[in-house]
């Protein structure tokens, strides 16, 4: 029998299926599918992605299936076979029956009565409400202060356009019932072409104050401008000619002439420039410049800023703002072993008391000397400082943060999500208040939302040290394994990996990788940071080990010990009477992290 278009009568229904290739497309759709939902679960774990993503590829493949078949048995026979009036309707069928089957799947999954019933908001929380600025819109009286644009034809004025726009936003700041969006987040925008709506969306504020410098000779021009966002209406505006040794006269002059386009009563009299600050230019610049090289957070910025910082203090040994910046750049050395942490840390002591005596309300140098007496544990001192800044300024966000750090150091995880959300309220973009809440939350168990967190760090802040590090444990705690070592391995410094590599490969289950790792780590951090090698050895089950390296990390004066309460690795040793014994030596409390949001 020779084969055609015809089918015999008495034919084979295997040979028949074979024929038309039904068996052949069946083998092949099916290998193609599963390959692909092989690769789709990797890449779903590496980033995270939600389930429902799988789900509805497997819906789509298996209503792709029959219409694969149908297509074979009309076209496998060489493609001599046409498709009549009957069998086009049995296609068309199948494609509406797949598509109200997607349909039915997306409306079960996403209906209002199903995503606000009790089993629904019982089994996740944070969806049983909109994040705040959902329902919430801008308060009439809140303002961002968008960096100025440099308009000199040499283009060389950058600095001096920060620093006008930075001065504003401080000044501003000080104006009662004015909601002001602090520089972090403002100058988020720096350098990119967004308009005035979308910034608005972001930053969720009723007015944006935008402006240019332009300098020419020993004459500077600048331009203000206020906007209302939900109709970009330009309320003010005025154009300043003055000269250059003025520029702080000129700043006052703008900041006065703003609150009176808002028509805000100021309670506290008028605006003057910020405690701490200097009549020197040269000087105020070379702060600027180290300000943004700290907000970068890589150890080449950290040491640029305390080169501009000496300086700065050499052309004005009163400036006390910038004796306060040197302390916290110091102890930003001291986080990252660029100093020893006991001379790093005594020295920011040393420098922030300067601040104080140049200038005794600066509320950030009380935040300083909080952060300092963390280093030290002594708790006491440090809950006192903390309650001397937010006392000065209640809305200082080196005030919250440090206060959201103590809470963190004992557990107290509501009123640490409390402080740093505050804080976010007012510097929305802010990539340090995103990573300490992110740890926040893991210390609280609620690993989702720790994960979000540092994954808006690093949206934020590509490069910022550790962020990935701190991802990949709160997706170990999440069980996702692979994702979690996949984004350690992303991580830029080799010392930051060492941190945690010997955890990720014993929970890959590459146990020789695991202990190459260990030795390395022991190598790299057994004299400085022994709290990382007592968290390898309690992954392990080491308890014995676990607790040794906790004795040498307490001898070692080892700054991240304070992690220890919110720490999930140590959870397996919460009942051990020896382990209970170390807490209460660091005067924290014995009872374990909670395992999830209550």
């Amino acid at each position: 029998m020779t084969d055609g278009p015809q089918d015999g009568a008495g034919e084979n229904l295997w040979n028949r299926l074979r024929r038309r290739k039904l068996v052949q497309w069946g083998i092949a759709y099916a290998a193609g599918a599963w390959g692909f939902l092989q690769g789709l679960q990797y890449v779903s774990d590496a980033f995270a992605w939600p389930t429902q993503i799988r789900q509805v590829a497997i819906l789509a493949l298996l209503i792709g299936l029959p219409i694969a078949l149908v297509v074979a048995w009309y076209h496998g026979d060489r493609g001599e076979q046409r498709i009549r009036r009957t069998e086009l309707a049995i296609l068309t069928l199948l494609f509406l029956l797949g598509g109200g089957l997607f349909w039915r799947y997306q409306h079960a999954t996403e209906t209002p009565a199903t995503a606000s019933s009790p089993a629904a908001t019982a089994a996740n929380p944070a969806a049983a409400a909109p994040p705040p600025a959902a329902v919430a819109g801008p308060d009439p009286k809140s303002i961002a202060v968008l960096p100025f644009a440099d308009m000199s034809p040499a283009k060389d004025q950058e600095y001096m356009s920060d620093g006008m726009a930075e001065e504003l936003l401080n000044r501003l700041a000080k104006a009662p019932d004015l909601k002001v969006i602090a520089r972090t987040s403002s100058f988020a925008f720096k350098g990119k072409d967004v308009d005035i709506a979308e910034i608005a969306g972001k930053l969720n504020v009723a007015h944006v104050l935008e402006g240019s410098v332009r300098k020419s000779g020993n004459k500077i021009r600048v331009t203000a401008q206020l906007i209302r966002t939900a109709d970009s209406t330009h309320l003010w505006s005025e154009t300043y000619d003055r000269p250059l040794d003025d520029i702080f006269a000129v700043q006052d002059e703008i900041a006065n002439s703003i609150v009176q386009a808002l028509q805000i009563k100021l309670m506290g009299g008028s605006l003057s420039r910020r405690e701490g600050g200097t009549q020197n230019l040269e000087a105020y610049q070379l702060y600027l410049r180290a300000n943004s090289a700290m907000n970068l957070y890589t150890r080449p910025s950290i040491v640029a800023a305390g080169e501009y910082l000496e300086q700065a203090i050499k052309l004005d040994p009163n400036y006390g703002l910038a004796w306060l910046a040197l302390g916290w750049n110091v102890s930003q050395k001291a986080d990252e072993v660029l100093l020893p942490a006991s001379e790093g840390y005594e020295r920011a002591r040393q420098l922030a008391q300067h601040a104080l005596q140049l200038s005794p309300d600066l509320a950030e140098a009380h935040a300083l000397l909080q952060n300092v007496h963390m280093y030290f544990w002594d708790w006491a001192a440090a809950e006192t400082e903390g309650q001397r800044a937010l006392a000065i300024d209640p809305n200082n966000p080196s005030a919250l943060s440090g206060g959201a750090m103590l809470d963190f150091i004992f557990g107290r995880w509501g009123d640490a999500e409390q402080k740093l959300r505050a804080r976010l309220e007012l510097d929305p973009l802010n990539s340090f208040a995103h990573f300490n809440l992110g740890r926040v939350y893991y210390g609280a168990g609620r690993f989702d939302e720790s994960v979000g967190m540092h994954r808006r760090v690093l949206d934020l802040a590509p490069e910022f040290l550790a962020a990935r590090v701190y991802l990949g444990k709160a997706l170990l705690a999440q069980g996702k394994v692979d994702a979690a070592l996949v984004s350690l391995q992303q991580e830029a410094d080799e010392g930051n990996r060492l941190l945690y590599l010997p955890v990720m490969l014993q929970a890959a289950g590459r146990q020789a990788d695991a202990d190459e790792a260990l030795h390395l780590q022991i190598a790299r951090w057994g004299d400085t940071g022994a709290f990382y090698v007592a968290q390898t050895f309690a992954y392990r089950g080491e308890h014995d080990r676990a607790l040794e390296w906790l004795e040498r990390a307490y001898k070692q004066k080892d700054l991240w010990l304070y992690e220890i309460v919110g720490e999930q690795i140590f959870k397996g040793m919460a009942d051990d009477p020896r382990y209970k014994a170390f807490l209460r030596k660091m005067n924290l409390p014995e009872s374990p992290p909670p395992a999830s949001k209550p």
